[in-house]
């Protein structure tokens, strides 16, 4: 099978280690999945999302044709959001410039008067 960068493909779990997951696939080539390519979210136990022999689905981040070996990621075959972020302005200079007057919002919702 020839693998491209964005398929999403189907391995054995072969290994599961503190860093990452194992792939084997039928054509000779392996995979692996790093623990940060498994969840947006915080990944403390990798056996808890899968199990040796398990057959799992994950995209091609990266395909090393020569040695036969794939960089895989599972938190990438979900869809992208809607979300649009727009560009505006540089840097974080809004954010801080923007900062004192959301703490004082946020003070007066507490009902925080510094004024006193």
């Amino acid at each position: 099978m020839e693998y491209k960068v964005g398929d999403v493909v189907q391995g054995k779990v072969t290994g599961i280690t503190n860093y990452g997951i194992f792939l084997t696939f039928s054509d000779g080539y392996s995979g692996l999945i790093h623990i940060s390519e498994i969840s947006d979210k915080f990944v403390q136990n990798i056996s808890e999302y899968v199990s040796l022999n398990e057959i799992l689905s994950a995209k091609v981040i990266e395909c090393d044709d020569i040695n036969h070996k794939l960089r895989l990621s599972i938190k990438r075959i979900r869809k992208p959001s809607n979300h649009v972020i727009k560009e505006v302005g540089e840097g974080f200079g809004l954010l801080e410039a923007a900062l004192p007057e959301w703490i004082r919002a946020k003070q007066i919702e507490m009902g925080i008067n510094i004024d006193e």
